[in-house]
């Protein structure tokens, strides 16, 4: 999907609105991570998927011709500068909250593969026949780990 335009300033109030769309959208995403909440990043994946989409095949589009934007007036020009600084500062907001979110899921999952080894580890002292103590590891559920989150 591409933005159809009739002019270097529709292009660009176009790619203004996308910017400021995507950067709302993230910002959300950043927001709910922040609060503990990646559940609720959720509801703005597909959208966020898709706009993001448009603007990187937009903006490669826009970095190998120049002249789709150069003849749009400078005030427009400098929106689009402005929104674009403020998505990349949402971007590298988002990239705090999300990395912050995984080194703690990680952490947990390291917790509990630690609990059940430490769990496994121990003998159970269970009585088998005849009243004599069997010192065998209990029988335990398996888990799996990997290193992606």
């Amino acid at each position: 999907m591409a933005i159809a335009a009739i002019d270097a300033d529709d292009r660009v109030n176009q790619l203004i609105l996308l910017t400021e769309r995507l950067t709302d959208l993230i910002a959300k995403e950043a927001q709910a991570f922040e609060n503990r909440r990646p559940h609720e990043a959720a509801r703005y994946v597909e959208e966020t998927a898709k706009l993001a989409n448009v603007y990187r095949h937009e903006s490669m589009r826009v970095r190998a011709n120049v002249v789709l934007i150069e003849s749009a007036r400078l005030e427009l020009r400098q929106r689009l500068k402005r929104a674009t600084e403020a998505f990349d500062a949402v971007l590298a907001r988002q990239a705090r909250a999300v990395e912050a979110a995984r080194t703690v899921t990680e952490g947990l999952v390291r917790a509990v593969a630690e609990e059940i080894a430490n769990q496994r580890a121990a003998p159970a002292t269970t009585y088998g026949a005849g009243g004599m103590v069997n010192d065998r590891p209990a029988m335990g559920a398996a888990i799996t780990l990997n290193r992606r989150a």
